[in-house]
């Protein structure tokens, strides 16, 4: 079920709003002023934000420039639904970030097609964040993990990049989604919601991504023991490394090695 954060001062017509998308089907949540939306926005991670414009407190353009601006917040989609119909207001609301603009009065068939088009987009997104890393971890040829050292495995237009930064420092020390969380400031539970929420997957499946790209890389480069490629890429045991490469690659380390290489030392 989809959650939907509606920002309206006027409580008639935020009553009105809620009542109209629950029974839609989506979870609502109603915030009275700016301020409050603000709040409720970073606390709920909303999976899109319904905000009048004219309010006290914090006006709707502040609203979407304060969330623009905090990487928890920056890509949840903003409808302004409002009044402010002329030209520059429009404008002004598509140019600071918003994914639609809607004029009261409008039905409730109108607003349901605004949101299910910005949820689809936002869906699109992160298929082609899982997708680009898909293709990197998918069990590469020689070629193709001759380079993989260099070779980046996170989206790279990701909001999230100070939590991919650290990982990709880190991955070979055995780190866990707390000392990630403790990096970028946020706790373990607010990361792994909004690490879900933007990529479609987890903290420490990312880690272990990382991870096994590297595995693969030292498989065919070096001829070391699969036990010194696991304490490596930050397994401090070798019997979880071998258990998360047979997820990932369908087969052995070794048995892997063997397949792409033309030798295979004993492990």
């Amino acid at each position: 079920m989809k959650k939907i954060l509606v920002i309206e001062d006027r409580a008639e017509t935020l009553n009105l709003f809620l009542k109209c998308l629950k029974a839609e089907g989506f979870y609502t949540i109603g915030a009275e002023n700016g301020l409050i939306g603000v709040q409720q926005a970073e606390q709920e991670l909303p999976d899109l934000i319904i905000s009048d414009i004219t309010m006290p407190e914090l006006d709707g353009y502040g609203v979407l420039t304060t969330l623009r601006q905090n990487p928890a917040t920056a890509i949840i989609p903003l409808i302004f639904l409002t009044a402010k119909a002329n030209r520059a207001d429009i404008r002004k609301g598509m140019e600071l970030g918003a994914d639609d603009y809607l004029t009261k009065p409008c039905t409730v068939n109108e607003l349901v097609k605004a949101i299910t088009a910005c949820l689809e987009k936002r869906t699109t997104l992160q298929q082609c964040y899982t997708a680009q890393s898909q293709l990197v971890l998918e069990a590469p040829s020689a070629d193709s993990v001759s380079s993989a050292g260099s070779q980046p495995t996170f989206p790279s237009d990701s909001q999230l990049s100070e939590v991919f930064r650290f990982i990709e420092a880190n991955y070979h020390q055995p780190i866990t989604l707390s000392d990630v969380a403790q990096a970028v400031g946020y706790s373990p539970g607010y990361l792994t919601k909004l690490v879900r929420r933007q990529t479609g997957q987890t903290v420490q499946s990312w880690i272990i991504k990382r991870r096994m790209i590297a595995a693969c890389y030292l498989l065919l480069e070096t001829s070391e023991k699969v036990e010194e490629i696991a304490a490596k890429v930050g397994y401090q045991c070798a019997v979880h490394f071998f258990r998360q490469f047979r997820q990932h690659q369908g087969t052995t380390p070794q048995a892997w090695r063997k397949e792409r290489c033309s030798y295979s030392n004993p492990t």
